[in-house]
């Protein structure tokens, strides 16, 4: 199974790692950090909406918090699609 990563565990950023899921399974999602009993809604929230943009639809997605914006969470998850899927740098 392939995986790709992005993003630093330091404070205010996120860690987003991706996996490659059976076709049919959906959005596996794990949140956990600083942030997520507060946040975890939105959040989530901003994963699956960055996932349907990219339409993605089967996808095993981690992330560790340490005090994200939204705009870096989505950032991130952005950049490890684009690596898991063969892409350099996103």
């Amino acid at each position: 199974m392939k995986t790709a990563q992005a993003g630093t565990v330091e404070s205010m950023d996120c860690l987003v790692t991706v996996s490659e899921a059976e076709p049919g399974t959906g959005i596996a999602l794990t949140l956990a950090g600083s942030s997520v009993a507060r946040f975890s809604r939105a959040m989530e929230k901003a994963v699956r909406a960055t996932l349907g943009e990219l339409k993605i639809n089967d996808m095993t997605v981690l992330v560790q918090d340490n005090g994200a914006l939204d705009i870096v969470l989505k950032a991130r998850v952005e950049a490890a699609v684009s690596r898991l899927n063969g892409g350099e740098e996103a």
